[in-house]
């Protein structure tokens, strides 16, 4: 060994570095517990802040497994062989490290709140209190919503005002009426519009089905009856009226026989129309029917005078030899076969004599004097002719009609 060196213990540096990491590890240790001293101080400050209830400190308690994880671990012999090199001299044992202290219970919470992890009742009843005042504002808001939907035109409509219902009055049309007797009727009732001219035609109707194409009117289809129409109501509704009960009543009547004679529906109205204007007594239009058909048959001419009267709008005064004897279309004295049309508009009763008539060879019918129209029925000209002279000879001792009505 050369002189004047230094000489130190080869153990002697191997102990203090053995001195200066036991120092250390007692200062990290020192460091630990402090830390949890202040850790366990701010839990009791929190809990005393939280709550204003005094209660007794809790028990200072142990670091928990977590506390342990986070601290710095105490160097043990094979860290301290990793970390210290041996080459100098062999390593002296170091001292065993300190023992961890066992994990112990999170630490009581304190009185008045939950463990940890609950919320505090307080807290879960407010929040169930906001829950159920939310539902109720949005339940409060969907029904704004649909009543001002409603107001501004939802599904529902707001209910309709009353509605005052129009005053309605009575017409009544007789039987056998022509068109310008009830236009007559019509303008006396205040019914609005020009009744003949409109029931020239009528749109809709169609008179083709009843056997005529295109007649010069409606004559013998404006059904008569007792009609309710409106206050200021015009010819149109009431025409419409009329035409629209003709239907229903004429599809009541059987026509099959009329059919089997060669007759058209409208051949039944206008043999209706002449019953019509015929007849007084109910009974006898089934008889004066017949007469029409069996002088159809004969091909004699029918001599049924209200022809002449409807054809010159004349059902007061007395006819004339002269005007009897006139050829003109309706003459039906001097005319074979039906007139040209209806001479008025028939009642049911008229309309089902004529499709169905009496079944007799009754081939005249004259008035019998001093009675209110009632008819004499005869089979042979020289019956014909004694009634006829008796009927004359009453009319010229009364000087006009010779009946009692």
């Amino acid at each position: 060994m050369e002189s004047g060196g230094d000489w130190r213990d080869p153990l002697s540096g191997e102990d203090e570095a053995a001195r200066e990491r036991e120092r250390r590890r007692a200062e990290r240790e020192a460091r630990r517990r402090e830390r949890q001293a202040k850790l366990g101080e701010r839990v009791r400050e929190s809990a005393e802040q939280a709550q204003p209830v005094a209660s007794p400190p809790p028990e200072p308690s142990t670091p928990s497994p977590t506390d342990v994880v986070a601290t710095p671990p105490v160097p043990t012999e094979e860290t301290a062989a990793l970390r210290e090199p041996t080459a100098e001299a062999p390593a002296v044992p170091p001292p065993p490290p300190a023992e961890p202290a066992p994990p112990s219970e999170p630490p009581p919470a304190p009185a008045g709140r939950p463990p940890p992890g609950k919320p505090p009742r307080g807290l879960v009843a407010r929040r169930r209190l906001a829950a159920v005042l939310g539902l109720a504002a949005l339940a409060f808001v969907a029904l704004v919503v649909v009543v001002a939907a409603k107001r501004l035109g939802g599904d529902d409509p707001p209910p309709a005002p009353p509605v005052k219902e129009r005053p309605t009055e009575s017409i009544t049309i007789p039987e056998g009426y022509s068109r310008d007797q009830v236009a007559a009727v019509a303008k006396k009732a205040g019914i609005e519009g020009d009744y003949l001219n409109e029931t020239k035609s009528f749109k809709g109707f169609d008179t083709k089905k009843y056997g005529v194409e295109n007649p010069a009117n409606l004559e013998g289809f404006l059904f008569p009856a007792t009609y309710e129409v409106f206050k200021n109501a015009t010819v149109d509704e009431l025409i419409g009226k009329q035409l629209d009960a003709f239907e229903q009543n004429i599809s009541s009547v059987d026509l099959s026989y009329a059919k089997s004679k060669n007759l058209t529906p409208y051949d039944v109205v206008i043999i209706a129309s002449m019953i019509e204007r015929e007849v007084q007594v109910p009974e006898e239009r089934a008889k004066v029917a017949s007469v029409i058909y069996n002088r159809l048959a004969d091909g004699m001419p029918l001599g049924i005078d209200a022809t002449i009267r409807f054809e010159d709008s004349n059902y007061d005064e007395q006819l004339l030899e002269s005007r009897l004897a006139e050829d003109t279309p309706y003459n039906t004295r001097t005319n074979t076969g039906l007139p040209p049309g209806p001479i008025g508009n028939p009642g049911l009763d008229s309309l089902e004599a004529a499709a169905n008539p009496a079944k007799t060879a009754y081939l005249y019918f004259v008035v019998k004097p001093g009675t209110c129209g009632e008819h004499g029925f005869y089979e042979t000209d020289a019956e014909f002719a004694a009634a006829e002279q008796e009927y004359q000879a009453a009319l010229q001792a009364e000087g006009g009609s010779p009946t009692e009505c």
